[in-house]
């Protein structure tokens, strides 16, 4: 691609994408990792794709939300990669037995996009020098033994009239639920760039209730420690970057 050119949805020069970014769903919480960055510029805007670039701990990293959902989110990662991304980490919040911090090891890839791209055989496999980067800076930052291990990325957000197996998942060793992660490590393992995520878990499906039911009332998204373990997250995530 020329240089001159702006990506076409992100609007970023390629010239302007570090190779290590911090991908997010919301803009308002990209927007919120850029200030921990120096020299943050805003390098991107439209749409729900916002994207910021700047130094951290002396490396150059870029930070793009990517809105909610692997289908839109499919376009923030194709074109971070054409700008030549080669490292990236996703940050969000999950649902989860335990709340608290989680790593995620690898995705069960329900997300309904990534099976347009290659075939379900694929593995959804979050790169090993990520995985330890993301616990080691869990670890610096207070969260002694994070959570480690496999998401279920879905493809949807509310329930529908199928109650949701929770507990087969959970049974099978799966720590959280999220939306964008399978497609994430499923795009970076093809081309060959080291992808993972860390997420805020609320611990939520722990509640019988919203575990057993198709009921999710028990998700609030502004509750006190899933708020704080959010922060700390996004600083867990640029530490990594910052190691890798």
């Amino acid at each position: 691609m020329n240089a001159e050119e702006r990506l076409t949805t992100l609007r970023a020069f390629p010239s302007e994408v570090a190779e290590r970014a911090f991908v997010v769903g919301d803009p308002k919480r990209a927007e919120f990792a850029a200030g921990f960055l120096e020299n943050a510029r805003e390098v991107g805007n439209h749409r729900e794709y916002i994207t910021f670039t700047g130094e951290y701990k002396g490396k150059q990293i870029t930070i793009t939300s990517h809105g909610v959902g692997a289908a839109g989110a499919s376009v923030a990662f194709h074109q971070l990669f054409q700008a030549g991304v080669r490292t990236i980490i996703r940050g969000g919040t999950a649902g989860g037995l335990k709340a608290g911090l989680i790593v995620a090891t690898g995705a069960i890839r329900t997300d309904g996009t990534s099976d347009n791209l290659v075939p379900l055989a694929y593995p959804a496999l979050a790169h090993y020098q990520v995985v330890q980067s993301l616990r080691d800076a869990a670890v610096d930052n207070g969260y002694a033994d994070p959570t480690t291990g496999i998401m279920l990325t879905r493809s949807y957000l509310y329930p529908g009239v199928i109650k949701e197996p929770w507990k087969m998942w959970f049974d099978s060793g799966v720590v959280g639920v999220e939306m964008e992660l399978a497609l994430l490590l499923v795009m970076a393992g093809v081309r060959g760039v080291r992808a993972g995520g860390v997420f805020a878990a609320d611990g939520a499906l722990a509640d019988e209730h919203v575990a057993n039911t198709t009921d999710e009332a028990g998700y609030d998204p502004y509750d006190e420690d899933l708020v704080k373990n959010t922060r700390a997250m996004v600083r867990i995530a640029l530490d990594a970057l910052a190691i890798l």
